[in-house]
């Protein structure tokens, strides 16, 4: 098993390797970037997709406002540049890293990914690694309430449904779940707002934030109580189709590992239904459902919390990460793409590990690496 998690993390390496390099080639070819950005407000044609700059008020740093002393005529490779001082646009690609060639600096930012050195934010006055550290907490509190819950809820209901597949019970929770996987998220949290968050009904959640302002000076089982009054709508209205997929599946697993002749034993054998159930079936139904939790976890908590991030103002790292693509932040942009990828990485290793925990018949070490 040593061997097989040693393999799995040198394997890492050029993973990562490739899925950085295909988006820094992405970036290249993309039009725009931050100098284009800068020349556009210097122009006064800047219409940003986002005004929320943290410490910046929307303004960008970098000298934007040093270029209303040049003048010139000097033509450039940055579309709007046209009437702006060569040297200026010197100084805005030095001040980027663009003075250099493309593998020099894609070799830079590895060698600095390695010693976990993202730099600072293009346009926001902080560190990339403080801007993720600023943001995880709301990410966090989504992603891993919504998985949990979403799994509580799944397991035990796709149980049942299996134990009495067919029955009233099987049809009208099926019917149910369809429902709630068909409604979009972002939908359920328009409306969830509209019912209880001061809309046109009642007024019994908050809409911003995942605390409130005296948090600090609340006792801690309030809280407590005041963490899980924020999150409520929010992880309400992603779940609505979380537990979809992984309720089917549990539900077919069971009904599979069912008609399998050990259970038949087992039965003959005299044992009740639930040893049968979960002394039994359990492990060898729940491989598939634990195989399918690093794709949800990673979905939720990184793509699927955006929206629901923007709707509740819930300051997340899906929403900073939306706002550095369209904003072309690139420290923040691959920073937060190393995190993410390593971290899926990382909980795909993990999985594979919980199999060989749930089910020792599974042997990674014995495969051929």
């Amino acid at each position: 098993m040593a061997r097989y998690v040693a393999y799995r993390i040198l394997l890492m390496i050029p993973t990562l390797l490739g899925i950085m390099l295909i988006n820094f080639l992405l970036v290249q070819f993309a039009p725009g970037g931050p100098v284009e950005r800068i020349i556009a407000q210097v122009q006064g044609t800047d219409v940003s997709a986002t005004a929320r700059f943290s410490g910046g008020g929307g303004e960008m740093t970098g000298g934007a406002a040093r270029a209303q002393n040049f003048e010139g005529t000097a033509s450039s490779k940055y579309r709007g540049a046209q009437g702006l001082d060569p040297e200026f646009i010197r100084e805005l690609e030095k001040q980027f890293g663009f003075d250099k060639p493309a593998h020099e600096r894609f070799g830079k930012m590895l060698w600095s990914y390695l010693r976990f050195d993202f730099g600072e934010s293009y346009f926001r006055d902080v560190s990339v690694i403080s801007l993720i550290k600023e943001k995880m907490p709301v990410s966090i509190s989504l992603g891993l309430w919504t998985t949990l819950l979403a799994y509580m809820i799944s397991i035990p209901l796709g149980v049942r449904k299996a134990v009495q597949d067919g029955s009233r019970f099987d049809v009208w929770t099926s019917a149910v779940i369809i429902i709630g996987y068909a409604i979009p998220g972002f939908l359920f949290a328009v409306l969830l707002i509209i019912l209880f968050a001061g809309g046109s009904f009642l007024d019994l959640f908050p809409l911003r934030g995942i605390v409130s302002e005296n948090w600090d000076q609340l006792a801690w089982p309030m809280r407590i109580v005041d963490y899980f009054w924020h999150l409520a709508l929010p992880i309400t209205a992603m779940l609505i189709g979380g537990f979809a997929t992984t309720t089917l599946l549990t539900k077919n697993s069971f009904l599979d590992e069912i008609k399998k002749h050990y259970v038949v034993t087992a039965r003959a054998k005299g044992l009740s239904e639930r040893e049968v159930l979960y002394g039994h079936v359990f492990r060898n139904a729940m491989l598939i459902v634990i195989s399918g939790f690093p794709g949800a976890f990673i979905g939720i908590f990184f793509a699927n919390s955006l929206l629901i991030e923007t709707i509740f103002s819930l300051d997340g790292l899906g929403l900073l990460s939306f706002e550095s693509i369209i904003n072309r932040d690139y420290p923040v942009v691959f920073g937060t793409l190393y995190i993410f990828s390593l971290m899926g990485l990382v909980i795909s290793l993990i999985s594979d590990l919980t199999y060989a925990w749930v089910d020792p018949r599974i042997d990674f070490a014995s495969r051929e690496v």
